[in-house]
């Protein structure tokens, strides 16, 4: 299927609505730390997620991802 809207795409929506969906997934996966909450924006150009983690001494730290949906490429 072909995208037709890139601002933000719909896939690109859908994923980050399923990566904010596996908050108790990617705590269990990532060792010493814990996400205590994710954040997402979809309604930007390029959405995105912003997470917040907690370490075993208590100190968060964030990591923040930028979903693009690379064009699609006609064959």
């Amino acid at each position: 299927m072909i995208t037709k809207e890139y601002n933000p795409s719909p896939i690109e929506v859908r994923f980050v609505e399923a990566l904010c969906a596996l908050q108790a997934e990617l705590s269990s996966k990532l060792k010493h730390y814990t996400v205590v909450k994710i954040e997402k924006n979809t309604v930007l150009d390029n959405p995105i997620v912003d997470i917040l983690l907690q370490d075993q001494d208590g100190d968060e730290h964030e990591i923040i991802l930028k979903v693009i949906q690379k064009p699609d490429q006609m064959v």
